[in-house]
């Protein structure tokens, strides 16, 4: 099971390191560029703990589970994962109708 990492590393990251990871971000690529492929990403590890998470389902059901705090933590970091882009998605949204209603 793969974790989300910008969850699991953001209560561990300092103001300097994330000016670190801000000044490398998009080097040799545009911005939309980076932030595309980074949205491709977190969307894609979403993903995948939504998968893992109905595998452990599954195996909860059958009686296959091996440890039942883990089962139970993958099914909280998939929930947990699915509420955070749901927002990031509705603040998206927020933002796109504010700059159409923007006169320029």
């Amino acid at each position: 099971m793969s974790g989300f990492g910008s969850i699991d590393s953001l209560a561990g990251t300092s103001t300097a390191e994330l000016l670190k990871q801000k000044s490398s971000f998009g080097v040799g690529e545009s911005s939309s560029d980076a932030f595309s492929s980074h949205l491709k990403s977190a969307l894609n590890e979403v993903n995948q703990l939504q998968e893992d998470k109905e595998e452990v389902t599954a195996n909860l059901a059958t009686g296959q589970v091996q440890d039942l705090h883990q089962a139970a933590l993958a099914i909280g970091k998939a929930e947990t994962s699915m509420k955070m882009m749901l927002e990031i998605r509705n603040k998206a949204l927020s933002a796109y109708k504010e700059l159409g209603r923007t006169q320029i």
